[in-house]
């Protein structure tokens, strides 16, 4: 017997997101922090959708356990300069895990939701073992590139005191890199090895797209900087 059409598929996704999306908001709500304009609900929906069209190319995956983890990665945000910066995608998780069995939530589902969140995090460095998993960290890491993503980076940046650039050595050619001080420098420390990084092939095209205009962005805003 083959499995769903395409079209079918869309709608069972839609579905179910249209059902537990609020739910999934009013647990965001209950544990909102400082606000953080980096991780607020637009990110959460942007994260879902790319996952959406992911898990169309993999009808093997559940849905609802990626669904959950997209909402409920960064129920723990910690800021990117705190010592403690990579526990908090275990935390999250296990913050879900008590928000969604008093939700009702099905229970069977509730270990993939959590290794879900816990694998998301690039500070983490936890191996995804399902997909997933590897759906949602991909979905999570497609937010990091493009336009969006540059948007977000300077956003951090500005909220942890970095400048935009180093002075008279902006791409480091001669000093080490920092992108706790210099938010350029975040493209090379971490952005350029994004798409290297993606579970899925679909993650990985999408990724190397998005990363050719984090380029294009550095390139003219080299040009800029140094007054060509």
């Amino acid at each position: 017997m083959s499995g769903p059409s395409e079209i079918e598929a869309v709608f069972m996704i839609d579905t179910l997101h249209a059902h537990w999306r609020p739910r999934l908001l009013d647990i965001l709500a209950t544990e909102a922090g400082e606000a953080d304009g980096a991780h607020d609900t637009a990110h959460f929906d942007r994260v879902w959708q790319v996952a959406r069209a992911l898990l169309l190319a993999h009808t093997e995956a559940d849905p609802m356990v990626v669904m959950a983890a997209c909402y409920l990665h960064d129920l723990v945000n910690l800021p990117k300069n705190h010592p403690e910066r990579h526990l908090a995608s275990q935390r999250s998780a296990e913050r879900g895990r008590a928000h969604l069995q008093a939700v009702g939530f099905p229970e069977e589902k509730l270990d993939a939701v959590a290794h879900a969140i816990e694998a998301h995090s690039y500070s983490a460095g936890i191996t995804p073992h399902s997909i997933e998993a590897r759906i949602v960290q991909d979905a999570d890491r497609m937010d990091a590139l493009g336009a969006v993503g540059l948007a977000r980076l300077f956003y951090t940046a500005g909220r942890m005191g970095a400048t935009l650039a180093h002075p008279t050595d902006p791409l480091g050619g001669t000093r080490p890199l920092d992108d706790l001080r210099y938010a350029l420098d975040h493209i090379a420390v971490k952005l350029e090895k994004l798409p290297e990084t993606m579970q899925t092939e679909a993650g990985q095209r999408l990724a190397e797209a998005r990363l050719e205009r984090v380029r294009r962005f550095r390139d003219d805003f080299m040009e800029e900087w140094q007054g060509q």
